[in-house]
């Protein structure tokens, strides 16, 4: 299964709330979860009372549609998690949340995560001075997130800096706007997380 190329505003709606795949857009009353009721399709409405593995998958599913992952790639995050100590579920999401992809959208550098994964393959994201393009890449306490000093790749983030968005995290810290800037102050908590999900299912459904 390749990455979804159809119209995003669907998974949205198939989710029930914002997933922030079109990014400025979705703050707008143009966005489809604002508009629209009921999930997409022509029987929408005949639907009964989700089971409980359905509303185990839905939060799986809400999950990977946030962050773009495949299955396979969620599984390994997943795996990984299992093996730490403490919560399973916090620990898969403090990866996620980890993410490059995730760091460079949520330091408003890009709109959103689709268009923060183009930046970072096509060599505009620096880490620590260095130029990165795997967007999977887990960042580090310590790590410095910056533009290439190119005026195409600065005229790109600045714009999306200027458009503005949801608040930094205080896992990180913004150190500059122009040109735009980075800091990874610490490892995300559980609370941390932009998105309101029930990690607690995702385990229990992952761990049959």
């Amino acid at each position: 299964m390749g990455r979804h190329t159809g119209p995003v505003c669907r998974l949205c709606r198939r989710e029930g709330t914002k997933l922030f795949l079109k990014g400025s857009r979705c703050d707008t009353p143009k966005c489809a979860v604002d508009r629209r009721e009921g999930v997409p399709g022509m029987h929408q409405f005949r639907r009964g009372k989700a089971s409980e593995y359905a509303i185990r998958l839905r939060e799986k599913q809400k999950v990977k549609r946030f962050y773009g992952l495949f299955e396979r790639q969620f599984r390994k995050y997943y795996d990984e998690a299992s093996r730490r100590s403490g919560n399973t579920g916090d620990a898969l999401m403090s990866l996620l949340e980890r993410r490059l992809d995730n760091v460079v959208t949520r330091l408003g550098m890009a709109l959103s995560r689709p268009q923060s994964r183009q930046l970072i393959t096509h060599g505009h994201i620096l880490v620590n001075g260095r130029k990165l393009d795997i967007p999977s890449y887990l960042v580090r306490p310590g790590d410095q997130i910056s533009v290439k000093n190119r005026e195409h790749s600065r005229k790109m983030a600045t714009d999306s800096v200027a458009v503005g968005g949801p608040a930094v995290p205080e896992w990180l810290d913004r150190t500059s706007v122009d040109p735009p800037e980075g800091r990874v102050a610490r490892l995300p908590a559980a609370s941390d997380v932009g998105l309101p999900v029930q990690p607690q299912l995702i385990i229990e459904l992952l761990s049959r």
